[in-house]
């Protein structure tokens, strides 16, 4: 859905081209690497903006065969304006929706009943409190407004809920607790019918993200991906996210960015299901490009380093710091015995295999 912020840049670049130097994308090549994600079967959710959308779900019928779910941005407020030259995502976010669930749902206004299973019928809705009466007043009644529409026309959601992007909205040594009560106090007075199926939400550390899981053991908490950053830090941030009790990795740009993305994605996968940590992928997914014939961004041991990555549209905010521990993940016991052993194999080991097995997907 990168497409709703960031204008042209956001379709990324074209890595595997003849002369190995990196190009712009076109939309039609952005939208070629959602088909060939969702034909790859890894992920469990294509998130896109109601323009694509309708090109894959109700033209392509892309996901009609698939397990992958389509999903949209429901809103675009301002905090997302984040175009080449824009001072609009620097000031406090305004909410503002740009599609209307008809046209995810059937693609026109005003859907029959029987249309609306067509398109989609899941949205992210992102909201942004900054501490401020009026501001956040409006924030929760736009909310409100689309959780009453959402609901009578059938339409699912997940909240993405960013942090403050008003400067001083939260003392720094409070803004976790502070979004994490934002979070509780505004899903408390929400039935069940009109309830987020789960939460999208910048990385706020090992103990805070325990206390939220820990206070509603319903409420699916995932975790956003924020900006690149290093390969990683994007398979970092998912490990960690894993350990402490998010149940949900939702990665845009760090995919988007990736040198070759089904590549990435898989490695994603993969460290998502417990079978390979951060520390193992990155090398990994470098002899992958190498097998390819790309030449990585940066070096295998520019591309191991933690660094502190944004987690807002905007590029302010900061991570706290992630783990660095090459402890393993454990997806648990029992299971398929005919599937490989991955507790019994070393580290060397579980890397050859997982070489391996790519070499076989990616081409020697």
């Amino acid at each position: 859905d990168a497409d709703m912020g960031f204008g042209l840049p956001s379709t990324g670049r074209e890595f595997a081209t003849p002369d190995g130097v990196p190009r712009p994308r076109s939309l039609a090549e952005y939208r070629d690497q959602m088909r060939a994600i969702v034909r790859q079967g890894l992920v469990d959710i294509m998130l896109m903006s109601t323009s694509t959308s309708e090109v894959l779900t109700l033209e392509d019928r892309l996901f009609e065969s698939s397990a992958v779910t389509p999903a949209i941005r429901a809103n675009d407020a301002t905090d997302v304006h984040v175009m080449r030259g824009s001072r609009v995502f620097q000031q406090p976010a305004r909410p503002f929706r740009t599609t209307s669930l008809d046209h995810a749902q059937c693609g026109h206004l005003d859907c029959d009943a029987g249309e609306r299973i067509a398109g989609s019928d899941l949205g992210l809705y992102s909201v942004t409190f900054n501490n401020d009466v009026e501001l956040d007043r409006e924030t929760l009644e736009a909310y409100r407004l689309f959780r009453d529409e959402a609901e009578r026309k059938g339409f699912r959601h997940f909240l993405e809920v960013f942090h403050p992007n008003a400067a001083g909205a939260v003392e720094p040594e409070l803004l976790m607790d502070f979004i994490n009560d934002a979070i509780a106090r505004t899903l408390a007075g929400v039935a069940s019918a009109g309830r987020p199926i789960f939460l999208k939400i910048p990385y706020p550390g090992a103990e805070k993200l325990e206390e939220l899981v820990a206070y509603d053991p319903h409420l699916i908490v995932g975790i956003l991906g924020g900006s690149s950053g290093t390969t990683r830090d994007a398979f970092q941030l998912l490990e960690d996210a894993r350990r402490h009790g998010a149940r949900a990795a939702l990665f845009g740009r760090k995919i988007n960015h990736s040198e070759n993305q089904l590549a990435f994605v898989e490695f994603l996968r993969l460290i998502a299901d417990g079978d390979l940590t951060a520390e193992e992928a990155v090398p990994a997914y470098h002899a992958v490009l190498g097998k390819l014939g790309i030449r990585p961004l940066r070096s295998l041991a520019e591309d191991q380093q933690v660094t502190e990555t944004s987690l807002s549209y905007g590029g302010a905010d900061k991570a706290p710091p992630l783990a660095t521990t090459s402890r393993r993940i454990r997806s648990g016991d029992g299971g398929d015995q005919s599937a490989p052993q991955f507790a019994k194999m070393t580290s060397a080991e579980r890397l050859a295999y997982h070489q391996s097995r790519l070499k076989k997907m990616f081409g020697e």
